[in-house]
C-alpha cells in the first residue's frame, strides 16, 4: 500500500497507483491514452475509459502546446470502491491553466471545459517544478 497526499492535503493509503512520463513531443499523446486504457483494463476499470483517456488526451496536449519538458501522468485508485479515481497531469510550467470560452468556430479552446463538465472535481497545484492539473471521476458502483 501506497501512502500518498490527495487534493485536499488529506492522508489517504492508496491501494494502487501508475505513473508514466512522456518527452514532451507529440506522439506522448497517442501513447499516454494507450497506456491509461490498458491500465484502467487491468484494474477492471474500463468503464470510466473512455472519459477518463479522453480527459487525459486534453490535459496532455494543453501541456504539450503550452510547456517544455517532460509530462507526467498519474493514476491513483483508491482502496475503497467508493472513492473516485485520482487523474493527475503534471508539466515543468509553473502557470496554471486558464479555462477559455471558445467561439463555436475555433479549433481549440475547449479541453478545460471538458474536464470541468465530465470530472466530479478538478484543480491545479503548483509543484516543486511545475505545476499539476487534477481531476477524479466516480467509479461505477
Amino acid at each position: 500500500m501506497i501512502g500518498v497526499i490527495d487534493t485536499d492535503g488529506d492522508r489517504a493509503d492508496w491501494a494502487e497507483h501508475a505513473e508514466w512520463h512522456f518527452p514532451a513531443d507529440p506522439g506522448a499523446v497517442r501513447t499516454a491514452r494507450a497506456r491509461v486504457r490498458k491500465q484502467l483494463d487491468a484494474w477492471g476499470l474500463d468503464e470510466v475509459g473512455d472519459v477518463t483517456v479522453l480527459l487525459v488526451s486534453e490535459l496532455v496536449t494543453n501541456s504539450l502546446r503550452h510547456a517544455t519538458g517532460p509530462i507526467g501522468v498519474r493514476l491513483v485508485k483508491p482502496e475503497d470502491g467508493t472513492a473516485p479515481l485520482l487523474v493527475e497531469v503534471s508539466d515543468p510550467l509553473p502557470d496554471p491553466p486558464r479555462e477559455r470560452s471558445a467561439e463555436p468556430d475555433d479549433e481549440g479552446g475547449r479541453g478545460l471545459q471538458l474536464v470541468a463538465c465530465s470530472a466530479r472535481r478538478w484543480g491545479t497545484r503548483q509543484g516543486r517544478t511545475g505545476k499539476t492539473v487534477w481531476f477524479e471521476l466516480s467509479l461505477p458502483g
